[in-house]
C-alpha cells in the first residue's frame, strides 16, 4: 500500500476504518472522521445486523463489513484504524492492523493490562507505526476551562481537586459493560477511572500515594459500579475522584480549592450527548456549553459565573492527521495511558471489592 507519509498519499484524505458501531464508533469517532476533511471514512466493522444498517444509512460512502479479517483484506486501501471494540479485544484487533501496515487509534481503557499495553506500544515502534489512545476527555470543555485556570495562575496553588463522573442507571441493559469482570476490562474503575485519573495527571503531575474504595452495588454485578480514588501527587495536590452508576444524587463535576481562589462546576461536557443525538462536530453550536451551566469562580461571598471553554474532541483527530502527515506529536502518548492502567491494577490488587449486604444497610437505616 501507498505509506501515508508519502507526496501521493499526502494529497488526499486519510482513508480510515473504524472497528465497531456501538457507542464509541458510532458518537465518538464515525462522525470526527467523517466531518473532518484530513480523512475519509471508508470502512466501518461491524457483526450487528442493526449496526451495520444504521452505519450504511449513515455512512453510504463507506464499506460496511462484518469481521476484522474483511476489514485487514482490504488493508491495502486504508492507512488509519481506529477501535472502538469492548477493551480485552484491544490488543488483537491493535496487531493485526499494525501488522497490516495501518497507524492506529484504540479507545480507552488502552488494554486490559499495563504489560499488554507495553507490549503493543514495543510492536508499533518495531514496525514504524503511529499508535495512540482516544483520551478525549482531555477536551472536554469544563476540563479545559480548569486547564486554563491552572496555567494562567488564577487558582494560585491548588490544595484540592475533585472530579466526578455520576449518573443513575439503576437498571442495566444487556452489555460487555454489563458482564464484564476486571480482568476483561469491566468495572467503573477501568471505564472511568481511566479519563478521571488521566486529566489529573495532566492538571497536577505524577502520584506519589493512591488508595481507592472499589464496591459493587447492583444485584449480580460481577465488577464495581461504585469507586473512589484518591490520589496525593508529588506537586502537593490532593485529588479526590468519584465514579458512580447509582448516584441518586450528583456532586460537582469539578471543585478545585485554590490559595487565591476557587472554581466549580455542575454537570457533564455536552458533547456526547450532542454526538449522540446526531449533532455534527462541523455544527456552529457544537461544544458551546451554555451560559445556564457556566461554572462559579471566585472565594465565598464573591462568586460569578464563568464562561467555559469550548469543548473539542475534533482537537485529538485533527492532531494526529498532522502526525501522520508531517511527523508531529501524537496526540496522546500511548505511554500516558499504560501508566493509568499500572496505577488501577495496583488499585485493584490492594482494594478488596465491597458488597454491601442490602438487609444491613436497612437495619442500619431503622
Amino acid at each position: 500500500m501507498t505509506d501515508a507519509g508519502t507526496t501521493d498519499a499526502a494529497a488526499r484524505p486519510i482513508r480510515a476504518a473504524v472497528v465497531g458501531f456501538g457507542v464509541s464508533g458510532r458518537v465518538f469517532h464515525s462522525p470526527f472522521l467523517a466531518a473532518d476533511p484530513a480523512y475519509s471514512l471508508d470502512v466501518i466493522v461491524t457483526g450487528d445486523p442493526e449496526r451495520a444498517a444504521a452505519a450504511a444509512k449513515r455512512y453510504p460512502a463507506a464499506s460496511v463489513v462484518g469481521s476484522v479479517d474483511e476489514m485487514i483484506a482490504q488493508a491495502d486501501r486504508l492507512d488509519l484504524v481506529v477501535i472502538g471494540t469492548p477493551p480485552a479485544t484491544h490488543a488483537d484487533i491493535a496487531i493485526a492492523a499494525l501488522d497490516a501496515g495501518l497507524d492506529v487509534v484504540v479507545d480507552k481503557p488502552f488494554t486490559v493490562t499495563s504489560a499488554e499495553g507495553r507490549a503493543l506500544i514495543a510492536h508499533a515502534e518495531q514496525l514504524g507505526r503511529r499508535l495512540t489512545v482516544f483520551q478525549n476527555r482531555r477536551w472536554d470543555g469544563d476540563f479545559r476551562t480548569v486547564r486554563d485556570l491552572l496555567e494562567t495562575g488564577r487558582l494560585g496553588a491548588v490544595r484540592r481537586f475533585e472530579s466526578r463522573f455520576e449518573w443513575y442507571k439503576p437498571d442495566v441493559r444487556a452489555s460487555w459493560k454489563a458482564e464484564a469482570a476486571a480482568a476483561q476490562g469491566g468495572g467503573i474503575l477501568f471505564d472511568l477511572g481511566t479519563h478521571l485519573i488521566d486529566q489529573a495527571v495532566r492538571l497536577f503531575g505524577p502520584i506519589a500515594e493512591a488508595r481507592a474504595e472499589l464496591a459493587v452495588n447492583r444485584p449480580g454485578g460481577v465488577a464495581d459500579d461504585d469507586a473512589f480514588v484518591a490520589l496525593r501527587h508529588e506537586s502537593g495536590t490532593i485529588s479526590h475522584l468519584w465514579m458512580n452508576s447509582l448516584a441518586a444524587q450528583f456532586g460537582p463535576r469539578f471543585h478545585v480549592l485554590g490559595s487565591e481562589s476557587g472554581y466549580t462546576s455542575y454537570g457533564l461536557d455536552g458533547q456526547e450527548a450532542a454526538l449522540a443525538a446526531g449533532a455534527s462536530p462541523a455544527d456552529d453550536d457544537y461544544g458551546v456549553t451554555p451560559a445556564e451551566r457556566w461554572g462559579v469562580f471566585g472565594v465565598e461571598g464573591s462568586l460569578a459565573p464563568l464562561p467555559s471553554l469550548r469543548g473539542d474532541y475534533g482537537v485529538f483527530y485533527r492532531a494526529l492527521a498532522d502526525s501522520i502527515r508531517s511527523g508531529a506529536p501524537l496526540p496522546v502518548d500511548p505511554a500516558d495511558a499504560v501508566a493509568v492502567l499500572e496505577l488501577i491494577e495496583r488499585l485493584h490488587a490492594e482494594t478488596p471489592l465491597r458488597r454491601p449486604e442490602p438487609t444491613a444497610i436497612n437495619e442500619g437505616q431503622r
